[in-house]
């Protein structure tokens, strides 16, 4: 039996899923019951997405609104490049840098490097193209959503974490929501850096916020 892709892997329920990949929840739910891009890992009550669907909803969700006119852009020609780029998607040098897709406003899908060159030789300025990975709206960086701060599709579920741990931002912060102070959390985690708890708490705070202001703009008006 073929190894799943890593974009295969990963189950966010439907908040986690609109707050990460920048789309409305309302948007979210529509496009789950119309098929528009349907929760690819349980289309069940409990709806769950993968990471390769949080990239398919950002696409999405650029082309039906900045872009109409990028029809050519399907969401099979970027899914073969994911595949393409492996695991050298998620690696990242000693300069931050990652190899990464983007798609042009005329519909092409590239793969760019991580020196900020396509592998066809041209280059890409930032605002010719969408980077399917980069801060999207309210949403992060779908690989580094904070510095110190990662998100690897095969590495507890997909969930964002601090780097170098299986620490999920998920559970610090759950912990700070519990009335406990950043010296107690790095009590409770001495070998983990401050700053990374911190920035794990940051990246929940703002996720948090998203999903709330998606409900609060979803609610209708009271008479």
């Amino acid at each position: 039996m073929a190894a799943a892709s890593r974009l295969d892997i990963g189950a966010y329920e439907m908040s986690r899923a609109a707050a990460l990949a920048g789309v409305p929840l309302r948007t979210l739910y529509h496009w789950a019951r119309e098929q528009v891009v349907p929760p690819s890992v349980s289309a069940m009550e409990a709806r769950l997405w993968s990471y390769g669907d949080l990239l398919t909803l950002r696409l999405m969700r650029w082309l039906r609104t900045d872009t109409p006119e990028a029809t050519r852009a399907t969401t099979t020609q970027v899914r073969r490049m994911l595949d393409q780029l492996g695991d050298d998607l998620w690696m990242i040098d000693q300069r931050g840098r990652v190899s990464t897709i983007k798609v042009t406003r005329s519909g092409e899908v590239i793969m760019a490097t991580g020196s900020g060159e396509t592998l066809s030789g041209q280059q890409v300025f930032e605002g010719d193209a969408f980077d399917l990975f980069a801060p999207f709206g309210t949403a992060p960086d779908l690989r580094v959503p904070r510095a110190r701060l990662r998100i690897v599709p095969g590495k507890v579920a997909g969930e964002p974490h601090l780097a170098h741990s299986r620490l999920t931002t998920r559970d610090v912060a759950g912990l700070a929501r519990r009335g406990f102070t950043l010296a107690e959390i790095r009590e409770l985690h001495p070998s983990e850096d401050s700053n990374a708890l911190r920035e794990a708490i940051d990246l929940e705070a703002s996720l948090s916020v998203a999903v709330d202001d998606q409900i609060f703009r979803a609610r209708p008006c009271a008479p």
